[in-house]
């Protein structure tokens, strides 16, 4: 007796059940692109900047003088910079937990400080709700008072329409009891309703992959830190507790430089992001 097949057509509910019954054989989703940025103190020339955009889609930007300086060299720099084609994470520039004093002291130094930055920000040309960076240099849980700065940051730069991020760090430290947090993850705990873009940095090799400018650089998403939107994974100098694993990807003075940088002149963070523009105008 000639046996026919059993079945010849193959219902769609049948696919749909054995590709969920077997989720690994899926194809995997596209991978989110990740762009390549650079971040320094001082600005690093005019002459320099053909040569840094070959390897990099945007750079930092100053609008105060950074921590420890009276100057800010970026000034007056970014038609140059849009020229050649570079992104930007627009910074300003901090207090320390020192300096506030009380929560009200806390509350209108950051309030002052959201001004100055909006001021400066419309002055150099960047639009509205540009995302203006607050430059924190403290690890681990923030005081009470610091959190009131922050939060009149945001608060006044909204008023003043443009929008606010931080960078902050993304290393775990000691939050007692066996237990671990991050400034990352402590301002999130406390932004309540408010915005806050992240820029973490976790140099600490690995996820880090060091001083290391590639053509496919690192996610994002492996900084440790969610919902990061910039990641910065390397430090000039490099800090040897952190990167004893990476040590070789630096150059023998502990510094990181441009692949083209044979003379050592830019003393550069390297940086990731999912926009080639991080502070571009969001809603």
């Amino acid at each position: 007796m000639r046996r026919w097949p059993i079945a010849v057509v193959v219902s769609p509910l049948v696919v749909v059940a054995a590709l969920l019954a077997f989720p690994g054989r899926q194809s995997p989703g596209p991978v989110p692109a990740s762009y390549l940025g650079f971040d320094l103190n001082d600005y690093p020339g005019d002459d320099a900047i053909p040569t840094l955009r070959k390897n990099f889609a945007f750079t930092g930007y100053w609008l105060s003088p950074p921590p420890g300086e009276k100057h800010n060299s970026w000034i007056g720099k970014r038609s140059l910079l849009l020229k050649h084609g570079f992104g930007f994470i627009v910074l300003y520039n901090g207090r320390v937990t020192k300096n506030l004093k009380s929560a009200e002291d806390a509350k209108q130094k950051g309030a002052t400080d959201a001004e100055n930055a909006a001021k400066h920000a419309r002055e150099e040309g960047f639009p509205a709700r540009t995302i203006i960076f607050l430059d924190i240099e403290e690890g681990g849980r923030l005081s009470p008072a610091y959190h009131d700065y922050v939060h009149a940051w945001v608060d006044t730069l909204a008023r003043s329409n443009f929008r606010s991020g931080v960078y902050c760090s993304g290393i775990p430290l000691n939050d007692g009891d066996g237990r671990t947090i991050t400034t990352a993850e402590d301002l999130r705990e406390h932004l309540g309703e408010r915005k806050l873009a992240l820029w973490v940095f976790n140099d600490v090799c690995p996820p880090s992959p060091g001083c290391v400018v590639s053509q496919n650089p690192p996610q994002v998403t492996q900084s440790g830190s969610a919902q990061a939107a910039i990641w910065q994974f390397a430090q000039t100098p490099r800090q040897k507790q952190r990167t004893a694993q990476c040590a070789a990807t630096y150059n023998a003075d502990g510094n990181c430089y441009a692949p083209e940088d044979a003379a050592h002149k830019w003393f550069l963070d390297l940086n990731v992001a999912t926009s080639a523009n991080p502070s571009a105008p969001r809603e």
